[in-house]
């Protein structure tokens, strides 16, 4: 069992009136954050408190800890402190070359808050072992949503080729992995369709891997025109006929997807799949927020059930940047924070069905974001060209993963200047002394 893995133990609902045994004031824990406003949406806190973890675990969330309680005491007096967040789309198979370009996730998601991603498909079930060598080492949560094509989403366009989608296999990796794997992906098949090669194969072999293993599926999908004999693959058939409850369209919002009428008004196929249980998630990567297409929508009330990031590739530098950036758009289209924070902490960790994360209960996995709301003039880029105005922006300033602090910029609230590090420290010592 990898540290991703061990933090699995029932979840106990957070209580502010009675604190449980093993958390009494006489307690000692490992970390306290002291004094930061508490977005909890899994357990209706929105209100300044104080939050103990020991052992890995949350151990108590009040109204006023003692700071002495703490081995570790954090003053984040005038900062969010939310559950650790879920970013439930990113591409993060670097060492596979033949995939698009995939990012570190440790190094994006970390800084920004996140503590597990999920990876969209980067991996099938043929190379998920050497993809599982990057999860047991990351020091953060990489889950998978594995690829159909067995290979994965490589450049050699296996996800166009059906005698690569390999339904059998993709459930057992599955259920080798369940603590892993989380869904099966489908995504980018099109073209030309063909007696071998029907305009539905991917989709239907992904749902068909989904009901073997009592799986999700992520799905990808772009429209298409009849061809031949085949009928048109439509949005109204994907939405409302393949997808099945708890089922998730990825780039929701981007522009192949047909979810505002041609008189700018939301498409009610959409509110109809809602309805069904059908989940949307926002998928930003480099193409999948043009605002004149988001904008309309946000103001009508489409809003993602989840807000991930999919970052591969370019887009930490472009328009997509990291999960807090791309939440930081949601808040300047007049997304209230709380709102925010639900679509990237406990929608995802129920969608994924792992209800120890995405929330601060008392003996859940101790993951925990710390941000800051700075107030000024920021410009957020969109798909295509273009930007909004906004005069928020969120930003991680501390992450905690298995209570752990793992990231601590840019103010570094958990470090002591270096002249009060306590003398007896090893911060002291002096190796530098010539032994010959």
């Amino acid at each position: 069992m990898n540290r991703r893995e061990f933090f699995s133990a029932a979840v106990v609902p957070c209580s502010l009136a009675v604190t449980p045994a093993f958390a009494q004031k006489t307690q000692t824990y490992d970390v306290v954050l002291k004094g930061g406003h508490v977005i909890d949406v899994s357990n209706n806190i929105n209100r300044q408190m104080d939050v103990a973890v020991l052992g890995g675990k949350i151990a108590r969330v009040d109204r006023d800890i003692p700071a002495g309680a703490g081995k570790t005491t954090v003053d984040v007096s005038g900062y969010y402190v939310t559950p650790g967040l879920i970013d439930l789309h990113i591409c993060c198979y670097y060492t596979n070359l033949t995939v698009t370009a995939s990012v570190i996730a440790d190094h994006h998601c970390l800084p920004s808050g996140v503590t597990t991603c999920c990876d969209g498909g980067t991996a099938g079930a043929e190379s998920f072992e050497d993809f599982k060598k990057i999860i047991d080492r990351s020091k953060m949560r990489i889950l998978s949503f594995l690829n159909i094509a067995a290979p994965g989403a490589q450049s050699d366009r296996a996800e166009q080729d059906p005698s690569q989608f390999k339904v059998q296999l993709a459930a057992d990796t599955a259920k080798k992995y369940p603590n892993t794997v989380v869904g099966f992906k489908t995504g980018h098949y099109g073209g030309t369709f063909d007696d071998r090669r029907t305009p539905w194969a991917s989709v239907d072999s992904t749902l068909e891997a989904g009901r073997l293993a009592g799986l999700p599926i992520m799905a990808d999908f772009t429209p298409q025109p009849p061809q031949g004999k085949f009928p048109a693959r439509s949005y109204r058939e994907f939405l409302l006929e393949k997808l099945r409850p708890g089922d998730i369209v990825t780039h929701c919002l981007a522009i192949r997807y047909p979810f505002l009428m041609e008189d700018g008004k939301l498409n009610p196929d959409v509110l109809k799949a809602r309805e069904r249980g059908i989940k949307f998630d926002l998928g930003h990567a480099g193409g999948s927020f043009m605002l004149r297409l988001v904008v309309p929508a946000v103001r009508q009330g489409f809003i993602p059930d989840t807000i991930s990031a999919d970052l591969f590739a370019d887009t930490p530098v472009t328009v997509g940047i990291n999960l807090a950036n791309v939440m930081s758009k949601f808040i300047c289209l007049g997304v209230p924070l709380e709102d925010v924070i639900r679509r990237t902490t406990v929608n995802p960790a129920q969608i994924i069905r792992r209800p120890d994360l995405g929330n601060l209960s008392v003996g859940s996995t101790a993951d925990i974001a710390v941000f800051e709301m700075l107030k000024g003039s920021f410009a957020y880029r969109g798909s295509g060209g273009g930007k909004i105005q906004g005069d928020k922006k969120l930003q991680c300033v501390m992450t905690l993963f298995g209570g752990e602090i793992v990231y601590d910029h840019p103010y570094g609230l958990s470090i002591p200047l270096w002249q009060n590090i306590p003398r007896d420290s090893r911060y002291w010592v002096d190796t530098n002394k010539q032994k010959w």
